[in-house]
């Protein structure tokens, strides 16, 4: 009796860690993070920095009605919230995309003490697109959202002083 537990129990554990990597691959999204950008890359106080993004798109249909979370050292930027891009990646293309400008500091979030400003971009949410051409307009509307969303990409900034 003892030894059919003690089989059953290793049978279920060798399911459950096989089928793990199978889940986790499930979990990928076709759409993902290639590269966060900062302009200037060493900001100093009060400066003001350009964001760009690098989408990869490696689903079959275009997706698009992206919705960003950017923080800055833990804080996150109210500039995004309830914000929706429309611009189309495209299957099999990579694109970029120019998110808010931000302002290396600001009156509620100062100079870090180690001179690291730590950018996180999230792309929450996103949907796959479909386009139809109807009395000769072409219409854009969502087919389902893409799953294995959210994705996160972060990037230190060292920031330099003020000459």
């Amino acid at each position: 009796m003892m030894r059919s537990f003690l089989q059953r129990s290793i049978l279920v554990l060798l399911a459950a860690a096989l089928a793990a990597p199978i889940l986790a691959q499930e979990k990928k999204s076709a759409l993902t993070l290639e590269s966060v950008r900062v302009e200037p890359a060493s900001p100093g106080p009060d400066t003001l920095c350009h964001l760009t993004v690098t989408l990869r798109n490696s689903g079959d249909r275009p997706a698009s009605a992206l919705e960003f979370v950017v923080k800055i050292n833990g804080r996150e930027l109210p500039a995004y919230k309830d914000r929706l891009y429309l611009q189309a990646v495209e299957p099999g293309a990579s694109r970029e995309i120019h998110l808010y400008n931000f302002w290396s500091t600001e009156s509620g979030r100062p100079a870090p003490a180690d001179g690291k400003l730590i950018l996180e971009v999230t792309l929450a949410h996103a949907a796959w697109m479909q386009k139809e051409t109807k009395d000769g307009a072409e219409v854009w509307s969502t087919a389902g959202p893409i799953e294995g969303l959210p994705v996160t990409k972060s990037v230190t900034l060292q920031m330099r002083k003020n000459p």
